[in-house]
């Protein structure tokens, strides 16, 4: 009877025994499966951001529609009609066709008046402008292009000036042609190389000489978060004068000269008709309006709201987060000779996930970097205070607290840099894991 207990004692051991042996590699794969469940809750948090980051700019373009618009200046320019004969089965079919002749100057002189408003959390930033166009028109490109100016109405010709949203024109516009005042109509006629903005039919007849047609235009003009201009002219310069001081320019060409002030800006362009791809005279102008268009520049009073950017880009490194924090736990639990439940690891976790929550929502109150220092220090004060309640040691939890820290100060530092971020990062990387492997060759990991 003793010797039947002894073998049925020897064969309940034996598993119990082969479990003792693996214990780590279980713990280890328990952990991972942690890991990985922890993922779901991140993934919500990162869809909760670009869905945050959706709504900022549906509020901004709320606002944005009902001011008015980012405005795009295309003009003057001048819309030339001429009949065209086909002959079809014998007889003969007259078309007009249109010319598009663009001035030999175009010098543009603005005064902007910037203002913030708001939408719930969401600021955006409006101007209202005073704008003075002025150059002159002349026949010398027709006559270079060998265009029989003979069949060119030259007294039904429109003059064309394009802006993206009528609804930021403050006042009736007019321009002063010569000696002739005219006043602009809604609408292009379908005469301009885009369908919104103003025209004005006008007798030029005197381009049929070589006179040149002097013009200046004055425009009080509404938009919303940035200006821009095609540079129509032979030469077309533009000089722009605003009260912010975080401009950003925009398009194909910068600025020649800026002055950023504490409170304002000036910028001065210079382009010339050599700088682009398409010239004074057109016919098929529709073959050329993507390159019009790609043509523009101007300048940016977007307000920089990056919180949403930053906070996508600190979740990236969640997984590090983690991996790290739970690693630090099992050698310390493996050190400490102590027992952590997979329940405590898996709160742990979820504190780790809940730092990305309070970071976005601190971010729209209050910035992103306060946000991320405050949301860390709590996140760590969190954890490190749980550390201490379930292993009721002091230096562990201490170590957890200098760990989190400096990853988080890790963090942080790699979403600010920009041209060094990838070397800073993978530096950092090579050094955890060379830590990892230290700590790792100290543990004895077939034994209990």
């Amino acid at each position: 009877m003793d010797n039947f207990n002894e073998e049925l004692n020897e064969q309940t051991q034996q598993p119990m025994g082969c479990l003792h042996r693996f214990s780590k590699t279980i713990k280890i794969l328990i952990i991972g499966g942690l890991v990985i469940l922890l993922m779901i809750p991140m993934f919500m948090i990162e869809n909760l951001i670009t869905e945050r980051g959706y709504t900022q700019e549906n509020a901004i373009n709320e606002v944005s529609e009902k001011w008015s618009l980012a405005q795009t200046i295309s003009g003057p320019y001048l819309n030339i009609q001429y009949p065209v004969t086909t002959e079809n089965n014998e007889k003969k079919e007259v078309s007009i066709k249109d010319l598009i002749l663009f001035p030999d100057e175009l010098l543009i002189d603005g005064q902007l008046k910037t203002e913030i408003l708001k939408r719930s959390l969401y600021e955006v930033n409006v101007y209202q402008s005073e704008l003075t166009l002025k150059g002159s028109f002349s026949s010398e490109e027709l006559i270079k292009s060998r265009i029989d100016m003979n069949n060119l109405k030259f007294d039904q010709a429109a003059i064309c000036l394009n802006l993206t949203d009528m609804r930021g024109i403050s006042e009736q516009i007019s321009i002063t042609l010569d000696d002739s005042v005219y006043i602009f109509e809604p609408g292009m006629d379908n005469r301009g190389i885009n369908n919104t903005g103003v025209h004005a039919i006008a007798d030029l007849s005197a381009l049929k000489t070589d006179k040149k047609l002097p013009y200046e235009i004055k425009i009080k003009l509404k938009g919303s978060q940035s200006i821009n201009f095609i540079p129509l002219g032979k030469t077309t310069q533009v000089n722009l004068k605003a009260n912010w001081n975080t401009p950003s320019f925009i398009g194909n060409y910068l600025p020649n000269n800026r002055d950023i002030t504490e409170n304002n800006f000036s910028a001065q362009w210079q382009v010339l008709n050599l700088n682009r791809n398409y010239s004074q005279v057109t016919i098929n102008y529709n073959q050329n309006i993507k390159d019009i268009e790609n043509s523009s520049f101007g300048v940016n009073f977007k307000i920089a709201v990056e919180q949403y950017q930053q906070s996508m880009r600190s979740a990236k490194y969640a997984i590090l987060i983690i991996l790290l924090t739970f690693g630090v736990i099992f050698f310390t639990e493996i050190m400490n000779k102590t027992r952590i439940h997979a329940l405590q690891y898996l709160l742990v976790g979820l504190a780790l996930c809940l730092f990305y929550s309070l970071l976005l929502s601190f971010s729209e109150h209050i910035g992103f970097n306060p946000a991320y220092l405050l949301s860390s220090a709590l996140t760590v004060l969190l954890v490190g205070g749980y550390m201490l309640g379930i292993i009721r040691k002091k230096k562990p939890a201490f170590i957890m607290v200098g760990l989190l820290s400096i990853l988080y100060l890790y963090i942080f530092v790699l979403i600010q840099l920009e041209t060094f971020a990838l070397l800073a990062g993978s530096l950092g990387l090579f050094t955890i894991l060379a830590i990892v492997m230290y700590f790792s060759k100290k543990i004895d990991w077939f034994n209990e």
